[in-house]
C-alpha cells in the first residue's frame, strides 16, 4: 500500500477517575485499541492522564507515584504486538524527585521519557509545588532514555514533544523540536477552560504549526477531572502548518478520539522551499539554548494504511477560492482586489498615465481587469472616463458576450469603443496569402494579434498603458496567443486563477453593484456581472453555432479549469507528484471525475505547462496576490526546455 506521504494520528480524551489509576489506565488501553483498530502511527492522551491532572498534594504521596509507574507499566504490555505508539501522561520519580512526563510506550517497551520544562506556579496552577522542571536532564546525556531533547523516528516522520504551559512560553521547546527535525510535535496538556481561552488556545497552536512548519497534535484533560475550582473540556485538536484538520466536541461527557492523516511529505518540502527555516539554527540540528544534539529513537515502520479507502483530512477541491460564507471570505476577497487595484493604481501614479485602455470581450477576466481599473482610477481620484474600454466583435463574437461587454462599459461610467476587427482581418489574410476559410491556428491567432495591436495602438495615442486580462490558470496552460493577449503593459490578473476570477466577479456582483438598470439595456450592472458568470469560456475565435451560440468552449479543449487549478496548487505550493495530485484529486472532485477523466486531464497540464514556459519567462509586469505565482522574475523559474517525461511516466500507472 502506498502512503503518499501522509502519517495517520490521534488525539485520545479518556474520561478520568482522579487517582483511581487502575480505571485510567483501562481507559487508556481501551482507546489505544480504537486508536490501533483506525490504522493510526501515534495516539496522545492529555498530561498527567494516568492519575489525572487534578490530584493536587496527592502527587506528594508516594502511593500514587508507584501505582502511576505500575499503570504506565501495565500500557506498556497493552502495547505488545501492537503498530500504534502510545503517549501518555503519568508522573515519573527520577533521583528523588517528581517529573511531570510524556511517556512513549510502543511494541511492549518504553522508548523514551519527556519531562515538562514549564511548570507554571500561578493564579490556580500550582505544579512547581509537586514537581521538578525538565530543565534539569538540558545538561546532561540524553542516554538515560528521559530528556525533553528526545526525538522520535517512526516511518518517514518524527516527532517531538512539549508538554502543556511549553507552549505558552516566549519560545516553546517545539520551536527548537522543529528545528531538530521533528515534522511532528505532540503536546499533552490540561488547560481549563475560561470565557474565551479556548479561541486563544486555538491561534497559540496554529501560529506554533505555522510557524514550525509541522503538525502539532494537542490534547488536554475532560470529563471527569475534579471541579472543585476548574472545569477541563477535553479539548483535542490537530493542525497541520496553521490548517485545522480534526478537532473533537469539546464539553463531553465520554471518551472521544481524534484522528488525521498529516501530510509529512508536504511539510518537508515547505521547509526545504523556506531557506530561512533552517538558517535560524547554528547547525539545523542544535541550539545553543540546549548546547546538546538531540537523540533521536526509532521506533521502527508505520502500520500499513489505506489511505485511499480513509482520508482523514478535508481535500479542498478549490484551493484558490475563499470557503462560501466563511467570516473571512468577504475580507479575502477585498484583500484580493485591493492588491490588484493598488498594484495597477501605483503604476499608472508612478509613470503619469492619462488613461488606461483595457479590451472588454464580455468574459471574466476581461470583466474583472475592468473592475479593477475602475476601482484603481477611484482610488487615485480620477475620471473614470479616462478609462478606454475597447470591445473589437470579430469572426466568432456573439450578442451575449458583445451586449455584455458593452452594458458593463456603461455601467461603470467608462469611455466605451468598438472597433470591429474582421474587416482587418480579411486584410492581413490577403497580405499573407492565408485562406479565411482555413480555420486554424493562423486564423485563430491573428485575430488575438490584431486586437493587441488595437490596444497598444489606442494606448499610445491617448498617453496610456494597455491593462492586460489574461490570468494564472492560462499563464499555467499557455493557453493565450504570443505577443496576443500575451503581452500587456501590466497585467492585473496574472495572479489570479480562473477559479478565482469567477468567485471575485460573483463576490463583486453581490458587494459592489445595486440594482439600478443601466441606461439603454434595462440591466443592472449586478444582472450583467451575472450572466457574464454563466457565460461559457471561450476566445471566441471561431464562427457561432447556427443558433449563434458560442461554438469554442475552451474546457472542452482543454479541461476544466477547476482541476487545472487544482493541479496548479498542489504543483507549485506542494511540489506532489502527478500520482499523489491524481490521488488528491480523486478525493476532492469524488463523484463528479472518475479516476481516468482526472489523469487525462493531468496529462493535459503536465504537457502543457511544461511546454509553454516560453511563454512565461517574458511576462508583463502584475501584482502578485497568493502564494502561487509563476512571474519569471522571482516566483517561478523554469528553462523553457525543461523536458516534462519524468513527470509523464508517473501517469502511467494511474492511467
Amino acid at each position: 500500500m502506498k502512503d503518499y506521504g501522509f502519517i495517520r494520528v490521534a488525539a485520545a480524551v479518556p474520561v478520568v477517575k482522579v487517582a483511581d489509576i487502575k480505571a485510567n489506565v483501562d481507559e487508556i488501553c481501551a482507546l489505544t485499541d480504537k486508536a490501533e483498530a483506525g490504522k493510526a502511527s501515534i495516539v496522545l492522551f492529555p498530561e498527567l492522564s494516568v492519575t489525572g491532572y487534578t490530584c493536587g498534594d496527592l502527587f506528594g504521596q508516594r502511593l500514587i507515584a508507584d501505582a502511576a509507574w505500575d499503570g504506565v507499566l501495565r500500557i506498556m504490555e497493552f502495547t505488545a504486538g501492537k503498530s500504534v505508539a502510545a503517549v501518555v501522561g503519568a508522573p515519573v520519580r527520577h533521583n528523588g524527585k517528581l517529573y511531570n512526563c510524556a511517556v512513549v510506550l510502543h511494541n511492549g517497551s518504553i522508548k523514551g521519557i519527556v519531562p515538562k520544562i514549564w511548570l507554571p506556579d500561578y493564579n490556580e496552577f500550582y505544579e512547581a509545588r509537586w514537581f521538578s522542571s525538565g530543565r534539569d536532564f538540558l545538561s546532561g546525556n540524553t542516554d538515560s532514555g528521559i530528556s525533553p531533547n528526545l526525538l522520535f523516528r517512526i516511518g518517514k516522520a518524527v516527532f517531538g514533544i512539549e508538554i502543556c504551559e511549553d507552549l505558552w512560553t516566549p519560545v516553546p521547546p517545539s520551536s527548537y523540536l522543529a528545528l531538530a527535525g521533528a515534522q511532528i510535535i505532540l503536546n499533552p496538556s490540561a488547560s481549563n477552560d475560561v470565557l474565551a481561552k479556548h479561541t486563544y488556545r486555538k491561534s497559540l497552536v496554529s501560529q506554533q504549526s505555522a510557524r514550525s512548519v509541522c503538525g502539532y497534535v494537542y490534547c488536554s484533560s475532560g470529563f471527569g477531572e475534579s471541579t472543585q475550582d476548574l472545569v477541563f473540556a477535553g479539548t483535542s485538536m490537530i493542525y497541520e502548518n496553521g490548517i485545522r484538520l480534526a478537532s473533537n466536541k469539546r464539553f463531553g461527557t465520554e471518551s472521544s478520539i481524534t484522528f488525521a492523516d498529516i501530510d509529512v511529505e508536504r511539510l518537508d518540502t515547505l521547509r526545504q522551499k523556506m531557506n530561512t527555516f533552517g538558517a535560524v539554527a547554528p547547525d539545523g540540528t542544535s541550539h545553543t539554548a540546549y548546547g546538546k544534539l538531540y537523540r533521536e529513537i526509532s521506533l521502527g515502520e508505520t502500520p500499513e494504511t489505506d489511505f485511499r479507502t480513509r482520508l482523514y483530512r478535508h481535500i479542498d477541491a478549490h484551493p484558490f477560492v475563499p470557503e462560501a460564507n466563511s467570516p473571512e471570505a468577504d475580507k479575502r476577497c477585498s484583500e484580493i482586489i485591493s492588491i490588484q487595484m493598488t498594484g495597477l493604481a501605483s503604476r499608472l501614479a508612478h509613470i503619469g498615465c492619462r488613461t488606461a485602455v483595457v479590451g472588454i470581450s464580455g468574459g471574466l477576466d476581461s470583466t474583472l481587469a475592468l473592475l479593477v481599473t475602475a476601482l484603481a482610477f477611484d482610488k487615485l481620484g480620477w475620471e473614470r472616463k479616462r478609462i478606454i474600454g475597447i470591445t473589437m466583435p470579430g469572426y466568432g463574437t456573439t450578442d451575449r458576450t458583445h451586449d455584455n461587454a458593452v452594458g458593463l462599459m456603461e455601467a461603470l461610467g467608462v469611455t466605451a469603443r468598438e472597433i470591429p476587427i474582421a474587416a482587418a482581418c480579411d486584410r492581413h489574410f490577403a497580405d499573407i496569402g492565408h485562406d479565411r476559410n482555413i480555420r486554424d491556428v493562423t486564423y485563430e491567432n491573428s485575430q488575438a494579434r490584431e486586437r493587441t495591436q488595437i490596444l497598444m495602438d489606442v494606448a499610445n495615442q491617448t498617453g496610456g498603458i494597455v491593462v492586460g486580462t489574461g490570468d494564472l490558470s492560462e499563464l499555467a496552460l499557455g493557453w493565450a496567443t504570443y505577443n496576443g493577449d500575451h503581452m500587456s503593459m501590466y497585467g492585473v490578473n496574472a495572479s489570479i486563477p480562473k477559479t478565482l476570477v469567477r468567485h471575485l466577479v460573483g463576490w463583486a456582483a453581490e458587494n459592489r453593484f445595486g440594482p439600478d438598470a443601466v441606461p439603454g439595456s434595462g440591466k443592472s450592472a449586478k444582472e450583467i456581472l451575472e450572466d457574464i458568470i454563466d457565460t461559457p469560456i471561450s476566445p471566441e475565435l471561431l464562427p457561432a453555432d447556427n443558433d449563434g451560440k458560442i461554438s469554442q468552449k475552451t474546457e472542452d479543449l482543454v479541461g476544466p479549469y477547476e482541476l487545472h487549478d487544482f493541479f496548479l496548487y498542489h504543483f507549485f505550493r506542494s511540489g506532489y507528484s502527478p500520482e499523489k495530485i491524481h490521488f488528491l484529486a480523486c478525493k476532492a472532485f469524488e463523484g463528479k471525475y472518475d479516476s481516468q477523466t482526472v489523469g487525462k486531464w493531468l496529462e493535459t497540464f503536465i504537457r502543457r505547462f511544461f511546454a509553454q514556459q516560453f511563454k512565461r519567462s517574458c511576462l508583463p509586469d502584475g501584482p502578485k496576490v497568493g502564494s502561487v505565482s509563476l512571474s519569471p522574475r522571482g516566483d517561478w523559474r523554469m528553462p523553457s526546455d525543461a523536458r516534462p517525461d519524468i513527470f509523464l511516466s508517473g501517469l502511467k500507472d494511474i492511467r
